[in-house]
């Protein structure tokens, strides 16, 4: 008889590394998102207020994305950026702007965090505890900030952008604060930043970034600065797509803006990411931090107009009274 084939040994099977897995669970997150979000579009709701019409996106918001994505990805942010440009050219219903962040900044955000998660090293534990805090506090926020009225909207969102100028101030002075080498956190630091995070998760639904805070909270506790990226990005992507969901589902958005922030956004992060790399960002934050304090205000005292209006009260002057439509 033939002497018997020699039996293939399979190689042992590997478990996946963390960093691979966490990915994976983030591009079934991204997936899932988007697949729910365009089943919303095709089937909106009867009777929705104005802002929250199903369409072709104009071509404003589309250029919107880009730029804001496209700084966002150098690490300027685009929250306070795109609150700025809704309010200047009107866009966007003012009570309907933090689920149009939510929403049609969260699959640039995704793909942002696909590429500083694979790129930069953090240790995965303290990775997954602080995205998994930031996604908590972002669903708990998302719920709350659905149903606010157009003047507490105004009113957070005013309050928020006056603490992200804080923020950036704070970096253009002195830069984010110096942190050790550390690209893991551990015991209390781990709590303390994990904490952190879920209330930075929260404060995004209301228009808070949370580039900046979460930057200068992971120096704090000792670690690299460059390991808030992966951390930071990562927050946004996974948090962005589970508030957007609450914020659809509540018609608290505007589609169509939504819409053009996605399509401008993702391709501005893709040559963000590979082609440019850095920008002389200096003088870009000093442009941004005068809008964000400016629109802040004009938030602030469009809310003040509504609370007069609300006790009867009519505007001083017919520019005050426009304020509030």
């Amino acid at each position: 008889m033939p002497a018997a084939l020699p039996s293939a040994k399979r190689p042992p099977l590997t478990p996946l590394e963390p960093k691979t897995l966490l990915l994976g669970v983030l591009a079934l997150v991204a997936a899932g998102f988007a697949v729910f979000w365009l089943h919303q579009l095709r089937t909106p709701p009867d009777g929705g207020e104005e802002g929250t019409e199903v369409g072709r996106p104009g071509a404003a918001s589309v250029l919107i994305g880009v730029l804001t994505d496209f700084l966002d990805t150098l690490g300027v942010g685009s929250f306070a950026t795109t609150t700025a440009l809704f309010r200047f050219l009107r866009l966007v219903p003012d009570r309907l702007i933090p689920g149009t962040l939510n929403v049609g900044h969260a699959l640039p955000s995704v793909a942002q965090a696909l590429v500083f998660i694979a790129i930069v090293e953090v240790e995965a534990r303290t990775l997954t505890l602080m995205i998994a805090a930031s996604v908590a506090g972002a669903w708990l926020g998302a719920g709350v900030v659905a149903g606010w009225s157009r003047r507490r909207v105004l009113v957070g969102m005013g309050c928020a952008l006056l603490v992200a100028a804080g923020l950036m101030l704070r970096q253009l002075l002195g830069g984010a604060p110096a942190g050790a080498d550390a690209v893991v956190l551990d015991g209390t630091r781990l709590l303390l930043g994990a904490g952190g995070n879920f209330v930075l998760g929260a404060l995004m639904t209301i228009g808070v970034g949370l580039y900046a805070p979460c930057m200068i909270l992971v120096s704090l506790l000792g670690m690299n600065p460059t390991a808030a990226f992966p951390i930071m990005m990562g927050s946004c992507a996974f948090l962005m797509p589970v508030a957007g969901v609450r914020f659809i589902r509540g018609n608290a958005y505007a589609p169509r803006a939504s819409v053009g922030l996605t399509l401008g956004g993702v391709p501005a992060v893709l040559v963000a990411a590979f082609l440019v790399r850095s920008l002389p960002l200096g003088a870009v934050r000093v442009l941004v931090l005068v809008v964000v304090v400016y629109t802040a205000l004009a938030m602030l005292r469009a809310a003040a107009i509504d609370a007069r209006a609300a006790r009867g009260v009519r505007p001083a002057t017919p520019d005050l009274e426009r304020e509030t439509t």
